[in-house]
């Protein structure tokens, strides 16, 4: 490891024992979260494979963890994995048709939609078990005097949780950076340009898409499993609904999707905006979150399209000539 990222790593460590409360520390760690999922569909996005189904992925990850813990008891070092690969499984199983018949663009962000809809639907009709839309808590097992659990993963203590939460976003930051430094990039740049030219050349383009949207899939998976594992408490709405994927995709496209901490700045964008509007407005106006989401999405689009830290990034790199 570099040493120029020493004093980066150990402020980060520092952040909790400095922090002035519980609630700040509960804050950061809803940050790194959030970042490390924006990181995972900042991966898709920057190509040009917008999806609107993270939410499913992420539903998936954060339900199938806490039913197998719930209703088998299986613990969430194995039922995180599991979700993982159910959700993988559920990208293979709707990009691989996209990607082999050419279904791109609009229409791809079409089915995403459709499918993040489905996967609540499931969620909510499958009641009995998934709670509804009421949702569902994991089983605690932290008490009579139980402060702390690994095999659950539970955790009284904030502070353990900001460093699990920290170590998922550096390996969410690694990922980024080894994607951006391989091959599969230039390859994915290519087929975002020109796919038939990019077929020509040798470029497998079916396999290239869907190597990519596994990886965005799992890295999703995995951060809404965290998530339920932390919030002890999910449902179709915060973690698989159609307004989560609406939130990813608009904190990754303000913080900046091209540059590698544009998802991070987007996730202290989103939550700072998130925070204001619970105290200002609390709950008086229903879906004000998703609809001011949907309106600052366009104005980003039009007037910031490389978001907040592209948009700084651009500005320095004209002072610097």
């Amino acid at each position: 490891m570099s040493s120029r990222w020493l004093i980066p790593l150990a402020i980060l460590a520092a952040l909790p024992w400095v922090a002035p409360s519980a609630y700040i520390v509960h804050l950061m760690i809803q940050v790194l979260l959030w970042s490390f999922i924006y990181t995972g569909w900042s991966l898709m996005g920057r190509f040009g494979l917008v999806s609107f189904g993270h939410g499913a992925f992420m539903g998936i990850g954060a339900y199938v963890t806490v039913l197998l813990w719930n209703l088998g008891g299986i613990t969430p070092w194995i039922g995180i994995p599991l979700g993982i690969v159910c959700a993988v499984g559920l990208a293979v199983l709707i990009g691989y048709p996209c990607f082999r018949f050419g279904i791109t663009g609009h229409y791809f962000a079409l089915v995403t939609l459709a499918l993040t809809e489905v996967v609540r639907s499931i969620i909510v009709a499958l009641r009995d078990q998934t709670g509804g839309s009421l949702g569902i808590t994991p089983t605690s097992v932290l008490k009579d005097g139980t402060t702390w659990s690994i095999s659950a993963i539970q955790f009284a203590d904030k502070t353990v949780f900001f460093y699990i939460a920290a170590a998922t976003w550096l390996f969410g930051i690694w990922v980024w950076h080894r994607i951006d430094r391989s091959m599969m990039r230039y390859a994915m740049e290519a087929i975002g340009t020109d796919e038939q030219a990019s077929a020509s050349v040798g470029v497998n383009v079916t396999r290239t898409k869907l190597t990519i949207t596994m990886i965005s899939a799992a890295l999703t998976a995995l951060g809404g499993a965290l998530f339920g594992q932390y919030q002890q408490y999910i449902n179709p709405d915060t973690v698989a609904g159609i307004g989560v994927s609406l939130q990813i995709v608009f904190a990754v496209i303000a913080g900046g999707m091209f540059v590698r901490f544009g998802p991070t700045v987007g996730a202290v964008f989103t939550l700072l905006l998130t925070e204001s509007l619970r105290v200002g407005i609390g709950n008086k106006i229903n879906a004000l979150d998703s609809t001011i989401y949907g309106l600052m999405l366009v104005l980003f689009i039009i007037y910031m399209p490389t978001g907040i830290l592209g948009k700084l990034s651009e500005k320095l790199r004209g002072t610097a000539r």
